[in-house]
């Protein structure tokens, strides 16, 4: 579950630092995002050359660096998990107290994220009682500590104080800070947002939707463990799709083919997207020139693409699809749930107060065909997204 995480990785002063290469290459390897942030001491031990090559990234030493300031307060509010690895006595001191004397202090001050933190010293060191009131100081901040091993230290010695292997620290990072969620191993698509469809050149007919509430369940399945297809159709806005397989499409006859290609291997499917009922029959090469005062356009209705896969589905599979409403809501809702052999039918009512296109929030109440029904409450789309998966998660289990 590292795949698209933003990690910055913080590497201090330490014969460990060589270690720190071959994280970074794990973590890059896993599909995460890595930020490398070297205090000086650091970069006598290894390169940053070495890092910014491994990590894809510039690595960052100071926080003014050829006449630009390192924005430490970004970094730290941006990422995922701050992991300091090697973290050596020295700034394992200054974090219990709260210098800041360089980038890394900065950005670790700065951060929001969860911090782990891998110490590296020589045996003494480690078991100096100044030592183990600053691990527990950083402890109770809420920070995670990667327990040390025993084995030979830089000075010679056998003893405590060795730097977890880059293999441990990545393992502990999967299984403890971001662990698999409960769709792990599910493949689901989604469908969102608006389809256009054209009249000529310049003119299209559609529809207010934002995607918004598609976008929603697409994070939410992938945040619940599911690798998550999107097919998305014209939307206006900027959304954060990292880690999720985006097909963009623009026409009912675009999003039919892509969500058609990945339906058979999907264990969920959610169609939260406002397709078009009807296409212009021809499009025309040129604008259409005003002349007449009347002006007409023959339509041919679209694919039914809730009912093509309900046609297709499989056992096993999870189909779900919305119904948009304005009058006999409940029972229209329920006879498209039977009509397109869904699972599951969202209703949508237009004369609900805070639901619809373009808002923040949604109303939504659940069908399924197991006779089931759940009512909600306005809730924002995030909150009504998760109340969707789970009552997915509920169906499949109970199935």
């Amino acid at each position: 579950m590292l795949k698209n995480k933003k990690i910055l990785l913080g590497v201090t002063g330490s014969i460990a630092a060589y270690k720190a290469a071959f994280l970074v290459r794990l973590l890059v390897k896993a599909g995460a995002d890595v930020q490398v942030i070297m205090t000086r001491a650091a970069t006598d031990f290894i390169s940053p050359l070495t890092m910014s090559t491994l990590s894809k990234n510039p690595v960052l030493t100071d926080l003014f660096e050829n006449d630009s300031w390192a924005n430490h307060a970004i970094l730290g509010r941006s990422a995922h998990l701050m992991l300091i690895a090697p973290l050596s006595c020295n700034t394992l001191s200054k974090m219990a107290t709260g210098a800041c004397d360089n980038l890394l202090m900065a950005v670790y001050l700065s951060a929001t994220c969860p911090v782990l933190v891998a110490p590296a010293m020589d045996e003494d060191m480690w078991k100096h009682s100044t030592t183990k009131e600053n691990l527990d100081k950083i402890a109770g901040f809420g920070h995670t500590i990667i327990p040390v091993s025993s084995g030979e230290l830089a000075s010679g010695l056998f003893g405590e104080g060795r730097m977890a292997e880059p293999e441990e620290i990545v393992s502990f990072i999967e299984n403890f800070v971001f662990p698999p969620g409960e769709l792990a191993g599910k493949k689901a698509l989604v469908s969102a947002g608006p389809t256009y469809e054209p009249i000529d050149p310049v003119r299209f007919i559609g529809n207010h939707s934002s995607g918004k509430m598609g976008i929603a369940i697409a994070r939410e399945l992938f945040e619940r463990g599911a690798d998550v297809t999107l097919v998305l159709g014209p939307v206006n806005n900027s959304f954060d799709l990292s880690g999720i397989e985006v097909k963009n499409v623009n026409t009912a006859s675009e999003m039919y083919e892509a969500c058609a290609a990945s339906f058979p291997d999907a264990d969920i499917t959610v169609m939260a997207a406002a397709v078009a009922d009807y296409t212009p029959a021809s499009v025309a090469d040129e604008k259409i020139k005003k002349k007449d005062e009347d002006w007409s356009l023959r339509f041919s209705k679209t694919k039914d693409i809730l009912k093509s896969l309900g046609e297709q589905k499989k056992n096993g599979q999870v189909l779900v699809g919305f119904a948009l409403e304005t009058i006999n809501e409940k029972s229209n809702a329920k006879d498209k749930l039977a009509a397109k052999n869904a699972d599951i039918i969202v209703l949508n009512s237009l004369q609900d107060e805070g639901a619809g296109f373009g808002v923040d929030t949604n109303k939504v109440s659940l069908f399924d065909k197991k006779g089931g029904e759940i009512n909600f409450e306005v809730k924002s789309k995030n909150e009504v997204a998760k109340d969707i998966v789970d009552a997915i998660i509920r169906y499949n289990h109970h199935g």
